[in-house]
């Protein structure tokens, strides 16, 4: 399971794995490869929680044993 995480370690993690952004997408920011687009929370004061870090990776296909490798 991943930990938590910064948001900036989040953005570069996801860079890392190929995807571009973030943009501004309404209310949350996205980063996007090919088609696939994933939602990011808000930059905000302190860590987002392994919970939600686990959430995004299920949407975005990515295993925690890949996202732990980085």
């Amino acid at each position: 399971m991943p930990k938590n995480i910064s948001w900036r370690k989040l953005v570069k993690n996801f860079k890392l794995l190929g995807f571009n952004g973030p943009y501004s997408g309404g209310k949350h920011l996205f980063m996007a490869k090919g088609q696939l687009k994933i939602h990011i929370p808000n930059k905000h004061k302190g860590d987002i929680s392994r919970g939600l870090v686990s959430e995004i990776l299920r949407q975005a296909g990515i295993s925690s044993k890949d996202w732990n490798k980085l």
